[in-house]
C-alpha cells in the first residue's frame, strides 16, 4: 500500500535493505509503526504532517518489505536504530524528530539514548520501557501482552502455529489490547498488514524481534536504566488501552525524560488506526516549528 502523495523507495544502508515511503516538504519527521503491522499504519496521518515536514516512514526490519536478517540479536531496538540513522543520514538530515508507535516507540526511545545528537523531538506511543514492563513482570500484565512470550519461543514453534491461520492469530493481536474492533481499521491498510504477515518470513521476523526483546533489549534497557531523554518528549497513550489499564504511564515516563509531556487519545493500543485524526492533530502541536 502506498500513503498517498508519497514515493516509495528502497536502499541497502550497510544494513538489510530498507523500504520506506517519502514525501511534504519541511523539518525531517520519522514514523516508525510497530507490530503486527508496516509503514502502511502512517497512511491517514502521513500525508496531514507532510503539510509542514518531510515525512519518511519505513518499515522496521523483519517487517514489511524491508530485510529480515536471520540472527536474533540483528532484531534488538539497538540495530533497528541504527537502521534509521544511517537511513535518515542517506536522506541528508543528520537531526530529525522521531515518533513510533508499539515497537517503533521503542526504538524510537533507542534512538533517543542512543544518538541524542541526531534526535530534536521524540514521541512514543501506548508503550511503557521494556524494562518496566519486563521486570518485574506482573500476572496481569503477562496475560495481556501473551504475544510478547508466546512469539519469543524458540523456532520453529510459533511460527508453526502462527502458519495455521495467520489472519486469525493477528486480528486477535488487534483485537486483544482494548478499544478495536476489526471494523475500526482502514480496509487498505488491513489488507496491507494481511499482505505481509501472511508471508511465512515476516512472521519469522517478527518471532525474531520478540525474541531480541527478552535476549538484547532488557540488558540494554537495564544499563540504561538511570538514563533520560535529553530532547522534547511526548508520550501518547490509548484511553482505553491494555498499558492505560496497567500501568500509570505519565508517572512511569516523567523521570525517564528532562522535558515531557503526555496526552490520552480515544480508543486502545491502536489507536493511530482507529482515531487517525486525533493522531496527527497531537503529532502536528508536539512537531510544530
Amino acid at each position: 500500500m502506498t500513503i498517498p502523495g508519497f514515493t516509495d523507495r528502497a536502499a541497502r544502508l550497510g544494513g538489510p535493505r530498507i523500504a520506506w515511503s517519502e514525501g511534504g516538504a519541511g523539518p525531517p519527521l520519522l514514523l516508525l509503526h510497530g507490530f503486527p503491522q508496516t509503514r502502511a499504519l502512517w497512511a491517514r496521518v502521513a500525508p496531514r504532517l507532510a503539510r509542514t515536514h518531510r515525512v519518511i516512514c519505513p518499515d522496521l526490519r523483519g517487517y514489511g518489505a524491508s530485510g529480515k536478517p536471520q540472527e536474533i540479536a540483528a532484531y534488538s531496538f539497538r540495530e533497528m536504530a541504527r537502521d534509521q540513522i544511517a537511513l535518515m543520514q542517506h536522506l541528508g538530515f543528520p537531526n530529525f524528530s522521531v515518533a513510533g508507535h508499539d515497537r517503533g516507540g521503542r526504538v524510537a526511545h533507542r534512538l533517543a539514548l542512543d544518538a541524542p545528537q541526531a534526535v530534536a523531538r521524540a514521541c512514543v506511543m501506548d508503550i511503557v520501557p521494556t524494562l518496566t514492563l519486563l521486570d518485574p513482570l506482573r500476572r496481569e500484565v503477562a496475560q495481556a501482552y501473551y504475544h510478547w512470550f508466546l512469539l519469543a519461543q524458540p523456532a520453529p514453534f510459533p511460527e508453526t502455529l502462527i502458519a495455521h491461520d495467520p489472519d486469525a492469530f493477528y486480528h486477535a493481536c488487534l483485537l486483544g489490547w482494548g478499544g478495536a474492533r476489526l471494523g475500526d481499521f482502514d480496509a487498505a491498510q488491513l489488507a496491507a498488514y494481511r499482505a505481509a504477515w501472511r508471508d511465512p518470513d515476516t512472521t519469522r521476523g517478527m518471532c525474531n524481534d520478540y525474541r531480541a526483546a527478552l535476549a538484547h533489549d532488557v540488558h540494554h534497557d537495564a544499563a540504561d536504566a538511570d538514563r533520560r531523554i535529553d530532547c522534547p518528549l511526548l508520550v501518547l497513550y490509548g484511553a482505553d488501552g491494555a498499558m492505560a489499564r496497567h500501568f500509570d504511564i505519565t508517572a512511569t515516563w516523567a523521570p525517564k525524560a528532562a522535558r515531557m509531556d503526555s496526552a490520552a487519545l480515544p480508543g486502545g493500543h491502536f489507536f493511530v488506526d482507529t482515531a487517525p485524526e486525533a493522531t496527527a492533530r497531537a503529532l502536528e502541536r508536539f512537531f510544530a516549528v
